[in-house]
């Protein structure tokens, strides 16, 4: 019997939320990065975050404080290091939250 290959999320790669946000350029360091997961104000796919270490995926929305404001982004890559703002901006996409 042939098998079948199988992809599921759990294969797929994944980055810390903290060096992600870090990462592209959405917190200005890591230490601000691990503090705003931490709190309990970041969702993940809708879902609330306590913890740094949170794995981040293509595809996923994250949602978080931003000043006064509320931002989400979708996460197209995951970026290998914290590069020059356009690389750092072509790793997410920014959601129009209330148009």
């Amino acid at each position: 019997m042939a098998e079948r290959a199988v992809t599921t999320a759990a294969s797929s790669p994944t980055l810390r939320i903290d060096k992600y946000l870090w990462f592209v350029r959405l917190a200005s360091s890591r230490t601000s990065a691990q503090k705003l997961a931490e709190t309990g104000y970041v969702r993940l796919n809708g879902r609330r975050i306590e913890r740094a270490h949170a794995p981040v995926r293509p595809g996923d929305l994250i949602t978080f404080p931003f000043g006064e404001a509320v931002r989400v982004v979708r996460v197209s890559a995951l970026p290998f290091r914290r590069g020059p703002v356009p690389e750092a901006q072509a790793c997410y996409e920014e959601i129009v939250v209330g148009g």
